[in-house]
């Protein structure tokens, strides 16, 4: 075993930030309130970015945060300040201190995305992981949108996940045609419609309790009384979860990191988030890898088994439009097939590349 993988320690999970983005109007704060309600125990961050001196969305959701709060007003954040001024309001919210489990950065309506997300990966913060792009389209004014502003189609280009927010506004039919536009704007990018802004949070949080939870996704959980007051739908189709799918995949024997890789490489459109843990077997009988994907990132977080843990690999996916059984036939041939089919160290070198130089102990 060599020194770098036996150097794998972690002294704590970094927080992931996510970049909430959406031209004037389309419902990033109503998004972002509902995140709040519906937390269920998440600790969230929120840095609000008004475009104007009267910080109208930072009034709206102060009120659910108090002090884990940063707001910065009269100008867009990507043009105010630049990454190292960031780094000072990420310092404020991930001091260990505050306990926070993610960060969300909303933006104001004229901000540029692409200078954000830029921003984040180039923070010097040790605490945080990029924790993707959040697109908020307003269905009914997206033709009317992508006129005044033809800049949304580079911005849907860049995206990890679009919300395509009131779509009870245009009807089922005209919703699944914008929708297959959208997707094919956007790259192969997961869509979600959503109404008032209401996603389950699941596709952007952990929403686990401290004790480990990596299996098929708890909807119940929900609130039951999160729903808009003059929003009262009986029907189950418009519950948060209709609009996409999961999958859960359990190995009690190691995956191949070159295999698994491979299967990261080629992830399919849709296919927006995945997470839990890796066991890589012999290659590193030391740690096991919490992996953390969102779009198209990928970061791998390496951490010493716990005492008495079961060593098994437990992965959820998260996506909308994808093959399930597709994606359990892939991951199953990402296993090892016996002793003669083991990796060695040397197999690793490929995994290593995703984990953060800065999360290794000296």
């Amino acid at each position: 075993m060599s020194g770098r993988l036996r150097s794998c320690r972690v002294a704590r999970k970094p927080i992931p930030v996510i970049v909430l983005a959406g031209f004037l109007g389309s419902g990033k704060t109503t998004l972002l309130n509902h995140l709040l309600r519906a937390s269920r125990g998440t600790r969230i961050g929120v840095i609000v970015n008004d475009f104007g001196s009267i910080e109208i969305d930072a009034m709206t959701v102060a009120g659910q945060l108090g002090d884990s709060t940063v707001s910065l007003g009269n100008g867009c954040l990507c043009c105010a300040v630049d990454a190292s001024e960031l780094d000072v309001f990420l310092d404020k919210l991930t001091r260990p201190a505050a306990r926070l489990d993610v960060i969300v950065i909303e933006a104001s309506g004229l901000a540029e995305p692409q200078e954000l997300v830029r921003m984040l990966l180039a923070s010097d913060n040790e605490r945080i992981v990029y924790g993707g792009l959040v697109q908020v389209v307003d269905a009914a004014e997206f033709d009317a949108t992508r006129e005044r502003h033809p800049e949304i189609d580079r911005q849907l280009g860049i995206a990890d996940l679009i919300v395509l927010n009131k779509a009870d506004r245009i009807g089922e039919a005209a919703g699944q045609l914008l929708r297959e536009r959208i997707t094919a704007l956007a790259g192969g990018a997961a869509v979600m419609p959503a109404t008032y802004g209401r996603i389950d949070p699941e596709l952007l949080f952990e929403c686990r309790p401290r004790t480990e939870r990596v299996g098929q996704l708890s909807f119940e959980d929900l609130r039951d009384d999160d729903h808009d007051d003059d929003h009262d739908d009986e029907d189950h189709d418009g519950h948060l979860h209709a609009a996409y799918e999961t999958v859960s995949f359990s190995s009690a024997g190691p995956l191949h990191p070159r295999r698994l890789l491979d299967f990261l490489d080629s992830r399919p459109d849709g296919l927006y988030r995945i997470k839990g843990f890796v066991d890589f077997g012999a290659a590193d009988p030391h740690n096991r890898y919490a992996i953390h994907a969102v779009g198209r990132f990928l970061r791998f977080h390496p951490e010493p088994w716990p005492d008495g843990a079961e060593r098994v690999t437990q992965l959820v996916l998260i996506g909308s439009g994808i093959d399930t059984g597709a994606l359990l036939k892939e991951l199953d041939a990402a296993r090892t097939a016996g002793p003669q089919d083991a990796p060695d160290e040397h197999s690793m070198w490929g995994v290593l590349r995703f984990v953060q130089e800065e999360e290794a102990a000296p």
